[in-house]
């Protein structure tokens, strides 16, 4: 835990981006009847019922210290859909960082390892040394900055009924590219300090003041 929020206390540094990455299960639904638009004196109506088109992946990255986000829309989120958005991260968005410290989650799939199922030995080696890993503790997903950024876009975005992945894409694009625009970030207050406070039962009694 202390790790992310040293991390997350750091200044910015261009060379050494701290890029934070979560994935987000999607359900695909359309109208079961066409909604009916607003008229004067009456306001819009869409019914209850809905169709279920199918399911898909989204995967946010989120760089706190540029005020940047960057989306992938996908049929699912395997280790070769993982290390494809980390190739496109670190060739792409990064070309120029000595090294991406990325911040994820424990899941099975988000580890070095993932290159190696999908690209050559010698690509996949080159790619797991673009980034530096750093682990949100087992329980404690909630500190990967990226989960805030989830919940606006779910918020604003993805909170009505959408039938195809290339309908959340296009909405997705929009919002990513309104809110890279604005700059928009997080200001992160929980501190090191703060988790040894609020926290204390996490740490060993002997340790404590």
């Amino acid at each position: 835990m202390e790790d992310l929020l040293d991390l997350y206390a750091e200044p910015p540094d261009p060379a050494r981006p701290v890029v934070c990455l979560d994935e987000l299960p999607l359900v695909l639904r359309d109208h079961a009847r066409p909604p009916q638009p607003p008229a004067p004196g009456r306001p819009a109506r869409e019914d209850y019922e809905y169709v279920r088109c199918g399911t898909g992946s989204l995967a946010l990255a989120f760089d706190h210290g540029r005020g940047w986000r960057h989306a992938w829309v996908g049929e699912r989120r395997t280790a070769v859909d993982f290390a494809a958005w980390l190739k496109d991260l670190a060739d792409d968005h990064y070309p120029d960082a000595a090294v991406v410290r990325l911040v994820v989650d424990n899941l099975n799939t988000h580890g070095p390892g993932a290159f190696y199922e999908a690209f050559p030995p010698a690509e996949a080696h080159r790619l797991a040394r673009r980034f530096e890993w750093h682990y949100t503790p087992k329980h404690g997903s909630w500190l990967n900055m990226v989960e805030i950024e989830l919940r606006v876009l779910t918020d604003q975005c993805l909170d009505r009924r959408l039938p195809t992945l290339a309908a959340v894409a296009a909405e997705v694009d929009a919002w990513e590219a309104a809110r890279n625009r604005a700059g928009a970030t997080v200001r992160w207050q929980f501190t090191t300090d703060a988790a040894r406070t609020k926290l204390h039962r996490l740490y060993p009694h002997e340790n404590r003041e």
